[in-house]
């Protein structure tokens, strides 16, 4: 059978269970598609083909003596160069981690090699996984298969990149500020930020099809001890009726014509599929969780951070420390406290918003995908990236899931929305996104564009 990498994980995972193919075939494939792209669009910057076929030899040996396989069963995955992988290095991007050789695996590894996944590679992420752009003085820049000129997105950039020319069928993401559904939204396909405790390491995975993040989310998500954070929450939580909120401009976001244009589609979409959807003119409050998580995330610390991206010296690392500076330093304790009890109290606003409404659709950005390297310009194409990420960057300091649904194209830019839940309903936020999709998409998996 040809062509293996384009099938859905889903399909590929039926087809080796039933021995149509082996997942020495399917690993075979996964490799010389890499081979044939990857180095237009260094999306995966360290894989070892000796060691994809002997982990797919394996899944074919426990297949052959009748043992039970998981979800993901011989399917090719990519993971991020920022989790551990035993043998290889956690750069996060960096120079200064060349030699930082994990000595086991991260949880979400194990998980997803415990489901049958075969690790096909590891994909790239800007210097210390800052940015919403991908690149870095070790492995240089990723590009984006759809349009060479527009970020892929980060930090997960080499993921979204990866899944949507076809390398692996499923791509483990990072996500502290947008960083799985930033680069989703940015590469045309579809990125899911689960609820915190619900995979370790602010995991996620990204994908071409809901489907393939429902089985993902799945596996990703068992049981491990080394995760403190862990909660033992059901994956299909209590039914609740199908009605979605929708928001253009959440909390003031300047939101331009396409997205707009994207987010209403979206809500007709859902409208179609027999959800009821009811327009809001605002949401709770966006702009005071982002200023909270973004003090947690670059604050805190600060002046190590700073002095670490100094000896690494990346420019879009420092231009994201020092362009936040006034806003996160000095970060003391009275700051940390303050950040904590606020954040029980805006909790509270956005559940009880999903009291009331399943989900929430809303743009995940408020502009179409970046000029690549925009944030690099100038101090005020700076800002505008900042302003336009608010709903990427607040959701994380509440604890909900976020999904990226992407929608179309216009012209070759990606375009998409964002449907949020309440706490560990990330089961709606793909029942709405699966309603959404049947709408179409861009085609993925594409060959680069030039």
């Amino acid at each position: 059978m040809q062509d293996l990498w384009r099938l859905s994980a889903a399909d590929l995972a039926a087809l080796i269970k039933s021995r149509k193919v082996s997942a020495g075939e399917a690993a075979t494939s996964a490799l010389a598609r890499l081979d044939a792209v990857n180095p237009r669009i260094n999306a995966v910057v360290d894989h070892r083909p000796e060691d994809v076929m002997k982990q797919a030899a394996a899944v074919d040996a426990a297949i052959s003596r009748g043992e039970a396989i998981g979800p993901l069963a011989g399917v090719p995955v990519t993971v991020k160069v920022n989790i551990d992988q035993e043998g290889f290095a956690t750069t996060n991007g960096l120079k200064l981690q060349r030699d930082a050789i994990a000595p086991a695996n991260s949880p979400v590894i194990d998980n997803l090699k415990k489901s049958g996944a075969i690790i096909l590679g590891r994909t790239n992420c800007p210097a210390f996984s800052y940015r919403w752009f991908t690149t870095n003085l070790i492995h240089g820049d990723t590009k984006n298969p759809r349009d060479p000129s527009i970020t892929p997105g980060g930090s997960s950039g080499g993921a979204g990149a990866a899944v949507a020319a076809g390398i692996g069928h499923i791509a483990h993401g990072t996500d502290i500020a947008g960083s799985i559904r930033y680069p989703a939204y940015a590469c045309g396909v579809h990125g899911l930020r689960p609820t915190v405790g619900r995979i370790a390491a602010v995991s996620g995975p990204l994908a071409r099809t809901i489907g393939d993040l429902r089985i993902a989310l799945g596996a990703m998500s068992a049981k491990d001890f080394r995760d403190p954070w862990w909660v033992p929450a059901p994956l299909e939580g209590p039914p609740m009726a199908k009605r979605a909120a929708l928001c253009l401009h959440p909390d003031g976001l300047e939101t331009v014509a396409e997205v707009k244009a994207a987010v209403t589609d979206a809500g007709k979409r859902l409208a179609r599929a027999g959800w009821s959807v009811e327009e809001i003119a605002t949401t709770p409050p966006l702009r005071e969780p982002a200023e909270h998580l973004t003090r947690l995330w670059l604050g805190d610390g600060y002046e190590a951070q700073l002095e670490a991206a100094e000896r690494e010296g990346d420019p879009g690392a420092l231009a994201c420390l020092r362009g936040n500076r006034s806003k996160v330093f000095p970060f003391d304790a009275a700051a940390f406290s303050r950040a904590l009890t606020r954040r029980a109290t805006l909790m509270r606003e956005w559940l009880a918003l999903f009291e009331k409404y399943a989900v929430l659709l809303m743009p995940v950005s408020a502009e179409l995908p970046f000029p690549d390297q925009l944030d690099r310009k100038d101090a005020a194409s700076f800002a505008r990236v900042w302003q336009a990420q608010l709903t990427q960057i607040a959701i994380p300091f509440l604890g909900l899931p976020g999904l990226t649904v992407s929608t179309g194209l216009v012209g070759r830019v990606p375009v998409g929305v964002q449907v949020v839940s309440g706490r560990f309903r990330e089961d709606l936020c793909l029942a709405a996104g699966e309603a959404i999709e049947a709408g179409g998409a861009p085609p993925a998996p594409i060959d680069p564009a030039s």
